[in-house]
Order: C-alpha cells, then structure tokens, then sequence
C-alpha cells in the first residue's frame, strides 16, 4: 500500500493554530499579591524584596524566598502566580529584543557584531534569528488572529503586506485630507444660510451633525463624517426638491451653497 507524501507547509504560511499568550498582566498588581503572601507568612527578610515595579528582580526574590510560605495554598497560588509572570515576561523578551536589534542596526551596527548579542555563530544566523523575533510582534494581514510563521520567508511577506497595507492607509487619509479641504468651505456655507434652506427633519438632522463635527474636524475619520454629513444633506434637500416640486433654498446665496455642496456629490 503506498503512502501519501507527507506534504510540509509553505515557508509562508501561518501557523494553523493561534498561541495562546497571557495578553495583558497588571504585573505590579501580581506582584503586589504574593508580596501580600509572604508578608502574612511573616518572610523575615521582605524588606529585601524588590518593588513591585521591578518585575524580574521580585520574582527572583520570590523564588529563592518560596520556603517562607507556610501553607500549601499559599505556595501553590505564589507558584502559579509566578509561572504566569514569567510566561509574560518571556512573551515580551522577543517584542523587546527585537526592538534594540532595530535600534542597534539603525546605529549603524554590523550583522557580525550582533552575532554574539544573539547568542549565534555567524552574520547570517544573526539576521535570520532578527527576522524570527520580529514575527513576535507581527500577524497574519490576512487573518489579525493568527501569528506569523518564524520563518525569514513569512516575516518578510508580512512585512511587505504591512506596509503595503500601511501606505493604502496613508493615500486614503491623504485623499481624505484633500477632499476636506474642499468639503470645510462649504460645509460652513451651508451652515451660514440653513435658515434659508428646508427646515424638513432630514434636512435638519443632517445639518445638526456637520455643526456638531465641524468645529472639531482634525483626523481623518472626522473628515469623512463630515463629508458624509455633507452629502447627506445634499441629498435631504433633492429629496424636498422632488417631493415638493420647490426650490430647497429661498436665497440666492443658499441657492449657492447648496448647489457647491452638490457639486461634491459622486456621480
């Protein structure tokens, strides 16, 4: 009977499963609870202890001090407790290496001379062990749950997606800042002449919202919802215009703010 090829992943692809990771961790709190435990255990040398702030150094004092507890309860909580801490602790060490690797290569530093640092025994090893840990703070673009692969080949496809999606990102506020600096003037305008336009619900709704946003309009997301505002109005007013087989505006000059806001309407 033959047997099936074993077929190995792509060096790109995710790993199936997500790890599990601790996520966030108030450590100080943590900390600040087994401080509790040894204090009622009556640890005669706590003063010792480091503050709850300094994360590594308390669980080294923890460790050596785990005889101090009296109660089974009170050493299995510590342990697990610790065990936890320094899960966190090793989850974050990848994040933070790989962030004083960039730093180091900004500096100008050689491959050869991060080698050792990396605990590897050449140029290359140490660019690869780079790309591993920099997978730590990446995912998948395609899927935000899923890690990426550590491998040099799915670090950089990821990389390169990030910043493909990143620079999508930068266009669309870009285009977004340009279509508000058109979109401001004459949201203003018709804000100057709306008791010249259609005091209809819809109308009045809409142009509620641009003078709510308008004063406040700085990030982009601000400018598409006055953009939206806008053209929302825009099309409340044709509505009246239709319904009622009247003009929206009474004025001249709100004639003209709202034919300039129709002008930005999409065709």
């Amino acid at each position: 009977m033959s047997r099936s090829a074993h077929r190995s992943k792509g060096p790109t692809k995710p790993l199936l499963k997500a790890p599990v990771r601790v996520g966030h961790l108030d450590t100080g709190a943590v900390i600040g609870q087994l401080r509790q435990l040894q204090e009622q255990a009556e640890d005669e040398d706590l003063d010792r202890m480091p503050a709850d702030e300094e994360l590594f150094g308390a669980l080294l004092y923890l460790e050596a001090h785990a005889d101090a507890l009296k109660s089974v309860e009170a050493r299995r909580a510590s342990a697990i407790a610790r065990v936890r801490l320094w899960e966190y602790l090793r989850q974050q060490a990848d994040v933070h290496q790989s962030r004083a690797v960039e730093d180091a290569r900004a500096a100008q530093a050689e491959w050869a001379e991060l080698a050792s640092a990396l605990a590897v025994n050449a140029p290359s090893a140490a660019y690869n062990k780079a790309l591993r840990l920099r997978a730590a703070a990446l995912t998948d673009p395609a899927d935000p749950t899923l890690p990426v692969r550590r491998t040099p080949e799915a670090v950089l496809l990821a990389e390169r997606q990030a910043a493909a999606k990143a620079a999508a990102e930068r266009r669309a506020e870009e285009e977004a800042s340009r279509r508000h600096a058109l979109m401001a003037p004459v949201a203003r305008r018709l804000l100057e002449h709306r008791a010249a336009l259609d005091d209809d619900d819809d109308v009045t709704f809409w142009l509620d919202q641009i003078e709510a946003v308008l004063p406040h309009c700085e990030t982009p997301t601000q400018f598409v919802s006055l953009e939206t505002y806008v053209l929302a109005a825009v099309r409340a007013l044709r509505k009246v215009e239709r319904t009622t087989a009247r003009p929206a505006a009474t004025t001249v000059d709100a004639q003209l703010a709202f034919a300039a806001a129709a002008e930005l309407l999409p065709s």
